[in-house]
């Protein structure tokens, strides 16, 4: 099957429950080994890429990614157009929990003429890369005024045979509360959508908005390399 069918396909019902109750959705198999080998071998490809980041220079880590830069590669255009349709109303319905005004987009070409005109013109979609001892410290990925509220990272190596360690790191952070760390471990090809900055919760009032960080566990050998798309583009 295509992308585009593969999505289609997914149990986005299940999805945006998982989403509402938890802000990540772990799906396997979505990639196949062939597309996660072909992404890994264009790491070297200068082409691909608008910017590379060295993690430890900025004190993000100890890694580095590259931003890919437009055109997309077919299949991050694919992915990218596919799913965010599928993650709007689901957006949208988390805005109404919260009762925010912001409501986003049907279509992708329309969130991104919206950061188009904040001046976010840059694409967002990144591969990332860990060796021994490599870590991505808590973040969020908000490149300006205008974020959509969810993102997808693919594991390109397979954990336990490719690599040890690298789990995918989530924290919530309750109001008046400790936080809670999820850990994640991903398998090749999987896709985890997770939320960018924070989601709905509710509680005895009614809705209220839990902040949510991620990152990536010390890599204890061998190389970890992921994939990340991220629909708003970054100024």
């Amino acid at each position: 099957m295509s992308i585009q069918e593969r999505i289609a396909g997914l149990n986005w019902a299940g999805i945006s429950n998982g989403m509402d109750s938890k802000g990540y959705v772990l799906v396997k198999n979505v990639l196949t080994a062939e597309e996660c080998d072909d992404l890994t071998a264009e790491y070297t490809n200068d082409q691909l890429y608008r910017k590379t980041i060295i993690m430890e220079h900025h004190q993000y880590g100890l890694g580095e990614y590259k931003y890919f830069k437009y055109p997309l590669p077919a299949l991050i255009q694919q992915l990218r157009e596919s799913v965010y349709p599928q993650l709007a109303p689901i957006a949208n319905g988390w805005m109404q929990y919260l009762n925010k005004e912001q409501r986003f987009p049907d279509t992708l070409d329309e969130l991104l003429q919206h950061c188009h005109e904040h001046d976010q013109l840059r694409p967002t979609p990144l591969i990332l890369q860990y060796t021994q001892g490599g870590y991505n410290a808590m973040h969020q990925d908000l490149y300006g005024e205008v974020f959509f509220p969810m993102q997808l990272v693919f594991i390109l190596d397979e954990p336990g045979r490719d690599y040890e360690g690298g789990e995918f790191i989530l924290m919530e952070q309750k109001p008046r509360a400790q936080s809670r760390a999820i850990v994640l471990k991903p398998s090749k090809g999987d896709m985890l959508l997770f939320t960018t900055s924070y989601r709905p919760a509710k509680g005895s009032m009614g809705y209220h908005k839990v902040n949510m960080k991620h990152g990536v566990g010390e890599v204890i050998a061998g190389k970890r390399r992921s994939m990340g798309v991220i629909f708003h583009d970054a100024k």
